[in-house]
């Protein structure tokens, strides 16, 4: 049986006295609440059985909906006589009596109609400063811009060599055949000129001669024929039109232009990683630790933006392997004293998976330094190895070859050799005849240590980090840059002024019985001193285990005892005295710890749950701390907290305090909310039961290339108040970005079809929590770039519409639909580092700081916000982009409830640096990683949902329902 939410939900219940007039205002404004529009029929046929509920077009009123609140709307103007197209979206309806038929669910059918929110305006709300932003104006050439296709033949695979072939034909040619032209090449197949070549096709020849390995032979030299053919004119008339806001599709062939010309030189003198350009010149390499080293480098990207072109220049670190001697490498893995003795096997494939894939070159043959590739290690010792030398398989040791053949006497014949070249034909090389090529970038995950070190050298205060940018446009010498100055393009040296407004904090609700009722937030932090949590939650049943064993059973007791009283001070019902007394348990013992901590307390409590679990951990405590959060919440349904030996031992009511506000949320306690929301005040969600989601999709790390994405939904589960968020968890296949089970459907022998999926859940869960059912939905969806920003919208929104009309015909609530961006390279500095009041402690712009002008997008609806205050380096503003909104949100709106929700983050007192519900996804998810059983990582495939080209992914344990309404991942 299908659950479906009843039609006519309760009333909101009246604001208080002084609410009302304003609420009268938000009603008058809303009229849309009451005045639903109705949805058309979509222009694309779907099956019979599930009439399509289409959303409405926009061709000329906003992106999102029908009826308007006060605008004639948003979205892309169509030119005349252009159709007006739908998003395609089916529709299942839910009869009480029989199931519906089976739905496959595919990605919706695409529509040229379906474009982003446009600007509603700009904000007005806060007080006005000027900040400077990392964006230097580009302005765009008049000529005309012409694309070729390239093919060389043999075909090279490396973009490197690629570029040094065209490098030699340019040299060549340039001043004859190619008549004075200086061309851009992408390293593929992709040739750029401003203005045309003498010609329309032509095949040159070239000689190249490969990488010289320094063995006094003439490197052989090799013969590529390539062909060059006109391909397009890249129109730079509809850049134009773009960025003055008269054209709404960027046109990427003339950016993507643009962008190769001004990387052309960046690419001869760095090492180029994705966007960014790396050398050991541009800063001295710092020492990471275990064989790496720390790169400077910057990052560099061209985007249209509302004052025209701009050229996005942001500092950069990234790892490299530091160019040593093997032996000293291997020194640094295991220590100095290892080497001096046979490795372990244990140590032998710690070194093999350290250097796999590694370049080096020989040092052993005086002027000779040919390069190899590591392939493995040998598994014997050096002078146990021997190989044939002639046909007749006459062998010789290595040590003797070594010795002969170079004068080379091996130091260390009782570590094994390195394997280079292919595995068929075994070469075999002394370690100590080997130093690392420089400029490898190290691409395995960092240990901590090295973690810690790298953020030491990128972590740089706003003033600093302002010049290094600076410096870096100077020295890059666009003005110089031949490729730049045959494009015509100039590059402004000044980071651009732009003016922005500091929203004001929003005032927050304490208890009534604190000293302290009300709270205004100075500078984006408070404290919890005088006050009391809203909704303190309570605590009778409790235990602690303690797996630490430098920490003793009166020291584990006395910081329990404080804790309970801080969760007391703070307005919890917190019991004094835990059930048993503390467990103290081996970390390698978990499991069996934790089973046994919950059984007695079943018994002793007859039969009464235990509801919290405090874990004392070691301070490296590995896998520990995963395997107590995955048995508790998917195994014995328990709510914990883990406390690690170091604040065990130095107490401090800081920590304290905030643990408190950790385990009220856990036990479905509320810490604060905002003034605004009990007071019914705020624009577009006190109005009508509004639902908030955070959405965020968490990818295995580099180099992990079979574990599965998790995808991570929370939902706001309190009306008005939005500050309790239930979050629900799945596994998807390996970096799908597209969320997969926002809403499914699945046959079952008894039921029929059966509708389920995230959304659908949350929703469910809403309406039993608040007794209403959610009115508006605005969904935050964190972790899109740009590039799947229409693919992302056009799934998700899609199985949104899905889920809500699986509960009940025609429930359409409107959607609010917003991509939070962190992975940007925007940044933001005061204008004057002199002027204290124009920024925090730490030299950061102030918390509250909104851009939404000269450097967002020319059409489309986005802004900077700067929510929090700054701790340490230089603060990086969060990106938002409303791709739809039926809710017709003003850009003040929009802004001001984002910047207030960043104030109602549950595990500290300071506003957050992006908007909670897409923080809680983020945690949920991370969360989730420890549910997957340590073999899943090894290429498993079992019974699954989620595959994705066949296929299947191993659904993780589910989460205990007594679990996943309250905010576990906290």
């Amino acid at each position: 049986m299908l659950e479906v939410l009843d039609m006519a939900p309760p009333p909101p219940p009246p604001p208080p006295p002084q609410a009302r007039h304003h609420q009268q205002g938000t009603a008058n404004k809303s009229g849309h609440a009451e005045r639903r529009k109705q949805p058309l029929q979509s222009s694309v046929t779907q099956p019979k059985a599930e009439p399509a509920a289409a959303v409405p077009p926009e061709g000329g009123k906003r992106c999102g909906g029908g009826g308007g609140r006060r605008r004639g709307g948003r979205g892309r103007s169509k030119a005349p006589g252009e159709p007006r197209a739908a998003l395609a979206v089916a529709v299942v309806p839910a009869p009480a009596q029989a199931p519906p038929p089976r739905t496959v669910i595919g990605p919706p059918v695409p529509s040229k109609g379906l474009s982003f929110c446009r600007r509603p305006g700009f904000g007005t709300v806060g007080a006005r400063c000027v900040v400077k932003a990392n964006h230097f104006l580009a302005e765009l050439p008049d000529k005309d811009l012409t694309q070729y296709d390239v093919k060389i033949t043999p075909e090279v695979s490396s973009r490197t060599v690629n570029r040094a072939i065209m490098a030699e034909l340019v040299r060549l040619y340039r001043a004859s055949d190619l008549g004075m032209r200086l061309p851009a090449y992408d390293g593929r197949k992709n040739l750029y000129t401003a203005g045309t070549l003498p010609f329309d096709a032509r095949e040159f020849v070239v000689r190249l001669a490969d990488e010289d390995d320094g063995t006094g032979v003439p490197p052989r030299e090799r013969e590529y024929r390539v062909a060059i053919k006109f391909a397009a004119r890249a129109d730079l008339h509809h850049l134009k039109q773009f960025i003055a806001g008269r054209q709404a599709d960027a046109p990427q062939e003339a950016l993507q232009v643009l962008d190769i010309v001004l990387r052309e030189l960046a690419n001869q003198r760095y090492v180029s990683i994705g966007r960014s350009f790396y050398s050991p010149d541009i800063r001295k390499p710092q020492r990471l630790g275990d064989g790496l080293q720390s790169w400077c480098g910057f990052y560099q990207s061209i985007r249209p933006t509302q004052m025209g072109l701009s050229l996005n220049i942001d500092m950069s670190s990234t790892a490299f392997m530091e160019p040593l001697p093997v032996i000293e490498f291997v020194a640094q893995i295991l220590g100095k004293d290892v080497i001096s003795r046979p490795l372990s096997d244990a140590n032998r494939i710690k070194i093999k998976k350290a250097l796999r894939g590694v370049k080096v070159e020989v040092t052993h043959r005086e002027n000779v330094r040919r390069k190899y590739r590591i392939s493995g290690l040998t598994t014997q010792p050096t002078h146990e190895l021997i190989f044939p030398i002639d046909e007749q398989m006459n062998m010789k040791s290595v040590v003797e070859y070594f010795k002969e053949m170079y004068g080379f006497t091996i130091q260390h014949p009782h570590l094994p050799c390195l394997q280079v070249g292919n595995q068929k034909k075994a070469n075999y090389l002394p370690m100590e005849a080997c130093k690392i090529v420089e400029g490898q970038r190290y691409t395995k995950r960092l240990n901590e240590k090295q973690i810690t070190s790298l953020l030491k050298v990128t972590c740089q205060r706003p003033r600093e980090q302002e010049m290094d940018i600076l410096q870096t446009v100077h020295q890059n010498g666009y003005e110089q840059d031949p490729y730049a100055k045959e494009f015509g393009i100039n590059i402004s040296e000044k980071l651009t002024s732009v003016e922005a407004r500091v929203l004001p904090a929003p005032w927050l609700k304490y208890h009534d019985t604190g000293k302290e009722k009300e709270c205004l937030p100075q500078v984006g932090q408070w404290n919890m001193v005088n006050k009391k949590v809203i909704n303190g939650c309570k605590v009778s049943h409790w235990a602690c285990i303690n797996f630490s064993r430098s920490v003793p059973e009166n020291t584990a007791r006395g910081f329990c005892q404080e804790l309970a009283q801080m969760c007391q001070i703070s307005g919890m019902e917190f019991n004094s005295e835990p059930v048993m007394p503390i467990y103290s348990a081996r970390p390698d013992q978990v499991v069996k710890a934790l089973k046994n901590v919950y059984n007695i307390a079943l018994n002793k409590l007859k039969g009464k749950e235990l509801e919290l679990l405090l874990a004392i951990l070691p301070d490296n405590n590995g896998p520990l701390y995963g395997d107590i959060k995955r048995i508790c919440e998917t195994d014995l349904g328990l709510l914990s907290q883990c406390c690690l030996t170091k604040h065990v031992f130095k107490i401090s009511k800081q920590y304290l305090a905030n643990v408190s506000l950790k385990i009220n949320v856990k036990m479905g306690g509320r810490n604060t909310v905002l003034l605004d929301a009990i007071s019914w005040r705020i624009p577009l969600v006190s109005d009508i039961p509004t639902i908030i989601f955070g959405a965020d999709v968490t990818h295995p790390e580099t180099g992990e290339d079979s574990s599965p994405s998790i995808a991570a939904v929370v939902a706001s589960q309190d009306w008005p108040e939005v500050t309790k968020y239930a979050g629900l968890v799945c596994a998807q296949a390996h970096r799908q970005e597209l969320i997969q089970d926002l809403y499914k459907t699945w046959h079952d022998p008894q039921r029929g079809t059966v509708t389920g999926g995230m959304i659908r859940e949350l929703l469910i869960s809403f309406r039993k929590a608040t007794g209403q059912k959610p009115l508006r939905i605005i969904f935050y969806r964190d972790g899109v770039s740009e590039g799947q920003f229409y693919q992302v919208l056009l799934y998700e929104l899609d199985a949104i519409r899905k889920a809500c009309a699986s509960l009940e015909p025609n429930y359409q609530p409107p959607v609010t639909f917003v991509v939070v961006q962190k992975r940007h390279h925007t940044r933001l500095f005061a204008n004057n580092h002199k002027d204290r009041s124009s920024m925090d402690k730490s030299g950061n712009i102030l918390p509250g700081t909104v851009v939404d002008s000269k450097i967002c997008h020319p059409t489309e609806f986005d802004f900077y916000l700067c929510s929090h205050a700054g701790i340490q380096g230089t603060s990086r503003p969060a990106h938002y982009h409303v791709l739809w909104d039926e809710n017709n949100f003003t850009a003040d709106e929009m802004q001001t409830l984002t910047n207030n929700l960043c104030y109602t983050y549950a595990r500290c007192t300071r506003s957050v640096s992006v908007v909670p519900p897409a923080y809680y996804a983020h945690l949920a998810a991370f969360r989730a990683r420890f549910y997957m059983e340590p073999e899943m990582s090894e290429n498993q495939t079992s019974k699954s949902s989620n595959g994705t080209n066949g296929v299947s992914v191993k659904p993780l344990p589910a989460v205990k329902e007594k679990v996943k309404r309250v905010m576990f991942y906290c």
